[in-house]
């Protein structure tokens, strides 16, 4: 029940992101908002949240190198093996580009992994393209700082 409810909150923040009206600043606002969005969804292995926030023709590179298409990374995510506990971000940055903006910040992520704990600390970057009226993210990288 506990899930229901938090997919339930995780789509009434998302249409409210998507759809919040432009006003000084906001933009980089729904980004952000988005950004954690995306790990909460990745934290409860939401897929269909995700698939909402990233474009047909998504990329992605992990901090091990390994890059992947949308349909992989989805794939990933689904995954029985892959079992996140928290993802959370700091030093969030936003530089807008007329209808793209370029998060970057420090992630860290805890979890396991075909049963091996996992504990990283990285920067990532993250690069979203309105279309439509909405954010989808295009591209994503990130770098390993602590393992």
């Amino acid at each position: 029940m506990k899930k229901v409810i938090f997919t339930l909150f995780l789509f009434a923040l998302g249409a409210w992101a998507q759809n919040a009206p432009a006003v000084g600043g906001s933009e980089e606002s729904r980004v952000v908002v988005l950004e954690h969005m995306w790990n909460e969804a990745q934290v409860n292995r939401d897929v269909h949240a995700i698939q909402g926030m990233i474009s047909e023709r998504f990329r992605n590179t992990e901090w091990d190198g390994e890059f992947s298409t949308r349909e992989e990374f989805l794939a990933d995510i689904r995954d029985p093996k892959f079992k996140p506990v928290s993802m959370t971000i700091q030093d969030v940055q936003v530089s807008m580009y007329a209808s793209t903006a370029v998060v970057t910040g420090v992630y860290h992520a805890k979890g396991a992994y075909e049963g091996k704990s996992y504990d990283h600390v990285g920067r990532f970057t993250d690069t979203w393209v309105a279309q439509d009226g909405k954010w989808l993210c295009v591209a994503s990288h990130t770098s390993l700082l602590k393992k």
